[in-house]
């Protein structure tokens, strides 16, 4: 007799996306959907989790309180420490496209590895502790913005 697999397949990561700055929607139609499929090449099925398309002035009010940095950041991840919803990832939006022009990047290829990025966090890995580390995130990174058909980030252009 020959093991079979289940047919019972688990359910696709859950993404619920928060526009809390509607100029998300307006500068980049669309963008629900490109966060749903970024979060759901970086993670695996039967979780959830939580992205806030936020603005600066958001992030940096969470970025100071909760880091110590009076500043705004590009994504902030907020680990659930549970195994089936995973956490909330806060994006910024004025960040996000400055950042892109400068990096001469779309912004929808941008914020879908802020997305990744900030999966790959909520997921437990960390690039402040050490190089090691922080090659082993970029590693994973670069893999799965390549199944989206996005050039790997950290190439100079």
């Amino acid at each position: 007799m020959r093991a079979t697999r289940s047919s019972r397949a688990e359910p696709a990561l859950r993404c619920a996306v928060v526009v809390l700055d509607e100029a998300w929607i307006k500068a980049l139609p669309g963008v629900e959907r490109l966060v749903r499929r970024a979060a759901r090449a970086a993670a695996r099925r039967g979780r959830s989790l939580t992205v806030a398309l936020a603005d600066d002035k958001a992030v940096r009010a969470l970025n100071r309180r909760d880091r110590g940095k009076d500043r705004p950041t590009n994504v902030l991840s907020y680990p659930s420490g549970d195994r089936a919803f995973l956490g909330d990832i806060v994006l910024a939006r004025q960040t996000v496209w400055r950042e892109a022009k400068a990096q001469k990047k779309s912004p929808a290829d941008h914020m879908t590895h802020l997305v990744v990025h900030g999966v790959l966090h909520l997921l437990g890995h960390d690039h402040e502790t050490s190089d090691a580390d922080a090659e082993r995130m970029e590693a994973l990174e670069r893999r799965v913005l390549a199944t989206l058909g996005i050039a790997d980030p950290y190439v100079a252009r």
